[in-house]
């Protein structure tokens, strides 16, 4: 038996699933299209949008999902720390329902940034998921801290244009 989940690896299957064509080309593919993209974005965020929102004054609470021993390696400043798993019974007491929250986890490998951007949904939040993660914040060389201070900015070409010293 063929599943939907089949098309992402045999394109005559994805051919089938798309009616028969391997790309939108109708006004309701291209409405679903804009339907599936916006929705993407009305959930989710990346680390350079943050950090400008940051720099703005945007009001917003980010929450780090991840470990105690993940957040004492490092963070992102401003961040506040409400592992995933202990959502449900902070969440109401700790944060305000009337100010979005951002959550992030360690990369894009790791889901745990969906599981609290789930929990905290469920209890009436709006939230969104930081795509990439802290890892993505630290190759995009945003400022990052630990419980001793700032941490070294580290620059990655492979996620940005990195400029040359002068």
């Amino acid at each position: 038996m063929s599943t939907d989940a089949d098309a992402t690896t045999d394109p005559a299957r994805a051919a089938e699933v798309a009616g028969g064509r391997s790309h939108p080309d109708t006004p309701a593919d291209t409405a679903d299209a804009v339907a599936h993209f916006a929705a993407h974005l009305r959930y989710e965020t990346d680390p350079s949008d943050v950090y400008e929102a940051q720099k703005r004054g945007d009001q917003f609470v980010l929450v780090d999902v991840r470990s105690h021993a993940a957040w004492q390696q490092g963070r992102i400043p401003g961040a506040i720390h409400m592992p995933y798993q202990e959502m449900p019974a902070r969440a109401s007491a700790e944060l305000d329902p009337a100010v979005p929250v951002v959550v992030y986890c360690w990369s894009p490998g790791c889901n745990a940034g969906h599981k609290g951007a789930l929990a905290l949904s469920r209890l009436g939040f709006a939230v969104r998921d930081m795509i990439g993660g802290y890892e993505y914040w630290v190759r995009e060389g945003q400022p990052v801290e630990n419980d001793e201070g700032p941490l070294p900015r580290v620059f990655d070409a492979l996620t940005m244009v990195v400029h040359a010293k002068q």
